[in-house]
């Protein structure tokens, strides 16, 4: 079922526009001025129909997290996939309780990286909305990069460093270390990325051959970017706010996760992409999804 987003709308207000312009003509004549037209009459439509919109959050012992993030994803969503495999906690359970609609994907590998390919495999939406499940990304975010797509984008990207942007959850070195691969890539590929190691990233499904994701880490948010570039994908980055880790430990580690990162970027360089078929796509993995 589609969703439907009904925006608040006030009265419309038509002026007297016959007698406002008769006077106003009557002011304007003598210094040559031309006379304003008359209005055209139109009614906006007071809903808009968005495309269904699969939201992926890959999970690792985030059942603390879980209460605050799932009952913010809008009502819209066309579906929530939680992928799960590794968790020790009850996060599939709590999952389950707070949404009773939540699809449940069981990923055995390691890595954000497979996780979300699993995510991606699963999703059924028109659209596929990358959301971490610790509380730093605020879901009602979502809305302005599904806008930006529906209005031409192929890729939306969150950044924390353009105007009305933030981040209260990096430290120094991390920041130090993002604005150094952020300016590589734009020096190895073009664009002008201000923020290339973040996850809060939306795309058209249709694209997830294309972005051909094949790693299991961290890395995966630059793969997709670097690719999307490669393929000259329309890019649009929109500001976003990362907040600090609600509860838990992170599971990034900067200076090994950094060198994969890097290791992405001059691999993606350096050799053509690879294109797997969906055949070997669907069947390389276990992934079990208990929906």
């Amino acid at each position: 079922m589609e969703a439907q987003y009904a925006p608040r709308m006030g009265p419309i207000v038509r002026p007297q526009s016959a007698a406002m312009n008769a006077r106003l003509s009557s002011i304007l004549a003598p210094v040559g001025a031309t006379s304003p037209p008359d209005p055209v009459n139109f009614a906006l439509r007071r809903s808009l129909t968005l495309p269904r919109v699969s939201f992926v959050v890959p999970t690792l012992n985030e059942a603390e997290n879980l209460p605050w993030l799932l009952p913010r994803i809008p009502n819209w969503a066309h579906e929530i996939i939680i992928v799960d495999g590794r968790s020790t906690d009850d996060t599939v359970a709590v999952a389950r309780r707070l949404r009773e609609d939540v699809k449940v994907v069981m990923e055995p590998r390691r890595g954000k990286g497979a996780a979300l390919q699993a995510g991606f495999r699963a999703a059924t939406g028109d659209i596929i909305v990358m959301l971490d499940a610790d509380g730093s990304m605020v879901p009602e975010e979502a809305i302005v990069f599904v806008s930006a797509l529906m209005a031409g984008a192929d890729l939306v990207k969150g950044s924390r460093f353009i105007q009305g942007a933030g981040t209260g959850d990096m430290s120094l070195f991390r920041m130090f270390g993002n604005t150094g691969l952020t300016l590589f890539v734009r020096l190895l590929y073009g664009g002008w990325f201000s923020d290339l190691c973040y996850g809060y990233i939306a795309f058209w499904t249709k694209h997830v051959a294309t972005l051909d994701c094949d790693c299991d880490g961290f890395e995966i948010e630059t793969l997709i970017n670097v690719r999307a570039l490669k393929n000259h994908l329309n890019i649009v980055e929109v500001a976003s706010f990362e907040g600090p880790r609600i509860s838990g430990v992170s599971h990034l580690r900067a200076i090994p996760d950094g060198w994969r990162v890097l290791k992405t970027i001059l691999r993606e360089r350096v050799h053509p992409q690879h294109r797997r078929s969906a055949t070997a796509f669907d069947v390389g993995g276990k992934t079990r999804c208990e929906s």
